[in-house]
């Protein structure tokens, strides 16, 4: 994981870094298959520059692959993403000989995150010439966190090795591509493979690439060691918008992409944050992230909440139950926040809910103790004024931290209670007081209907800024009977939020802006001041579905569709909060995660809320509230997972939905 006050080289080649400046990544092609990642820049070439190169476990393994044809680069015309794995590039140059403007030649080269490169070189002169090919290699197996701050070191010097070259590092790691077929020529000292290549129209000359790195005399691929495919489910949405097929593949496909094994836990996995900047330990974001893929298994929830439960602080002491993280930026209002309050807080309401999807006895009666640790600590955690401050202890009492209590509370008390332990009611009765407090001191009233604060400093002063944020204040989660918990809003506040997140201010047309553009401090590139963070709209669609606001929901659901279109359907975390204009696309965000794991989950979010879907495994119900308005038209979803077994469910364009296919002896509910 990169921290945050890494400095980074500038734009253009050798201007000075930045204190905090990360390498602009909007326009790189990424593939994922954690441990191992590529990132290449759209021509296809690997020069060593800014972030491009193989990586693995953090590490660069390759920098430079440069291709020549007949001692000249192809003419880079088209790059894409093939999944989340792969990227392609298409080029081409004129062969020798050619005296009109066509191009004769033309290259295709794919490469997969592991490093392995397919070359391609395809002729369409009318006889087989000889043509030199040359790849430039090399490498300094640098930490990304030293290629993102601009210090990544001289590359190193290599050795021919088999059928291609080697390097290796003052630590004894070593790393090296084999070619298949062998070149003709190999210089160790140049990083230089050549081959006589001779395509023919019919008959193209093809070459492979692959990478393997060498770490204590043990020899493996860069993409060895990934979680299966069985953590999560092969979803399919059909229907009459034919964006949302390729949207959830491609959710589902980053998701895997960015699943990661506990080291010391094997069989458990959990996400990354989001790539190339969070690769770190498990994180709030990758328990939030798998609460929204809750619809494709309840397995990944499971691994997530093992993963964090291991790191719950014991003892007796205030901090026991606690489970720790870092500080993490929250725009220029407010301090640094604490991720380790928010997955203290998140933990006992992910698998209440968990359960509702039906999480099995087993992982239930594991992870129990570890919830109910956690509301041990929640019960100690209010400050004076009842609030749970945020970084704790002395931090500020934030709203949206309340809104995570409350949750804790209100789920809390219902597992409790499925459990048969003692203190459900006692929760339900903490929950209902936090909201009294909660609408008397974080409400301000104004003409217009007032609006929520955004926190109270330690000293009590109010800070009145509105942002996507307040999204959360709607996201009471999954009680029992598939029913919505109670919410922190009594019910005139929830329809003048939903009027707010519905106002321009708010919503850019892409979707809700981290905060208000009204707002001082306002900025659209802000991931905290100004920017879309993709998942706080998808938590403001579920949450404004279940209030009852369609509308509002449909359109921020429809205009994170639109901006995931000009993304080509692979949602990144944040995008710019520039005001939506016609025939103009969302404006990227330079250094936002592409895959991020909460972005990904989103898209999943955003289809099950559509639907409507609320389980309740358990008590063998399931019930289907769909957007009666049917802003996506005829919409049906299979492959999830429900009980264990697979479910499917649609909405018409009448918005009536029905359930086609869920485990035997699960009833419709209400």
């Amino acid at each position: 994981m990169v921290p945050s006050t890494a400095q980074a080289p500038g734009p253009a080649a050798g201007h000075p870094p930045h204190p905090g400046e990360l390498p602009p990544v909007h326009d790189t092609l990424v593939g994922v298959a954690l441990p191992a990642l590529a990132i290449s820049n759209r021509h296809g070439q690997l020069t060593g520059t800014g972030l491009e190169g193989v990586f693995q476990h953090g590490r660069r393994l390759l920098a430079r692959c440069v291709l020549r044809v007949a001692g000249r680069e192809p003419v880079p015309l088209r790059s894409r993403a093939d999944g989340a794995e792969r990227t392609e590039f298409l080029g081409a140059l004129r062969a020798p000989g050619d005296l009109g403007p066509d191009p004769g030649l033309l290259v295709e080269r794919t490469r997969d995150a592991d490093g392995t490169e397919r070359i391609t070189l395809r002729s369409s002169a009318p006889r087989p010439a000889r043509i030199p090919v040359e790849l430039a290699l090399g490498t300094d197996l640098a930490d990304l966190g030293a290629v993102a701050a601009g210090r990544p070191g001289p590359e190193l010097t290599a050795s021919v090795h088999g059928t291609g070259l080697r390097w290796t590092a003052s630590d004894g790691t070593a790393v090296s591509v084999l070619a298949d077929p062998a070149p003709s020529v190999a210089l160790g000292a140049a990083g230089l493979l050549r081959w006589d290549a001779e395509p023919a129209p019919g008959a193209p000359f093809v070459l492979t690439l692959r990478v393997r790195c060498e770490r204590a005399g043990r020899t493996q691929a860069s993409g060895a060691g990934r979680p299966g495919g069985h953590v999560l489910a092969d979803p399919v949405a059909e229907g009459d918008d034919v964006r949302l097929g390729p949207l959830l593949r491609a959710c589902v496909a980053d998701l895997r992409a960015l699943l990661q094994r506990d080291p010391a836990h094997p069989a458990d996995v959990y996400l990354a944050a989001g790539v190339p900047w969070r690769l770190g330990p498990v994180t709030a974001e990758a328990l939030w992230a798998a609460r929204m893929a809750l619809p494709l298994g309840t397995r990944l929830a499971a691994t997530t909440l093992r993963a964090l439960a291991r790191t719950q602080l014991p003892g007796l002491g205030p901090e026991s139950g606690r489970i720790p993280g870092p500080l993490r930026d929250a725009g220029p209002l407010l301090p640094p926040r604490c991720t380790g309050v928010e997955a203290t807080l998140a933990f006992p309401a992910v698998l209440a809910e968990a359960r509702r999807w039906g999480l099995p006895e087993q992982d239930l009666a594991e992870l129990l103790p570890a919830a109910e640790r956690c509301l041990d600590w929640l019960r100690g955690a209010v400050d004076t004024n009842g609030f749970v401050p945020d970084p704790w202890p002395a931090g500020p009492a934030r709203a949206e931290t309340q809104a995570h209590a409350h949750r804790a509370a209100a789920l809390g008390a219902d597992l409790l209670d499925a459990c048969g332990r003692p203190g459900g009611e006692a929760w339900r009765e903490w929950a209902r007081a936090l909201r009294e407090r909660f609408r008397g001191r974080f409400w301000q009233d104004d003409p217009a209907g007032g609006r929520p604060l955004l926190a109270r400093l330690p000293d009590g002063r109010p800070l009145p800024h509105l942002g996507g944020w307040a999204a959360h204040l709607l996201d009471t989660g999954l009680g029992g009977a598939g029913r919505q918990a109670p919410g922190l809003l009594d019910k005139a506040q929830t329809e003048r939020l939903a009027r707010l997140l519905a106002a321009p201010a708010l919503d850019s047309g892409w979707g809700l802006r981290g905060l208000g553009e009204k707002e001082p401090g306002y900025s659209p590139f802000g991931h905290r001041s100004g920017a879309v963070r993709v998942h706080e709209t998808a938590v403001a669609v579920a949450g404004l579905a279940a209030a009852g606001h369609e509308r509002e929901a449909a359109a921020l659901l429809r205009g994170v569709l639109d901006a995931a279109e000009a993304f080509d359907l692979r949602l990144p975390e944040m995008y710019a909060g520039e005001r939506r204009a016609p025939g103009a696309p969302p404006v990227p965000h330079p250094a936002a995660c592409r895959p991020a794991a909460v972005a990904a989950a989103s898209g999943v979010h955003l289809l099950a809320a559509a639907l409507g879907i609320r389980p309740d495994a358990p008590g063998r119900t399931v019930a289907l509230h769909p957007l009666r308005s049917a802003p996506l038209g005829e919409l049906r979803l299979s492959g999830l997972r429900l009980a264990g077994e697979p479910f499917a469910a649609r909405v018409g364009r009448l918005g009536l939905g029905v359930v086609e296919e869920a485990a035997p002896g699960l009833q419709l509910g209400v």
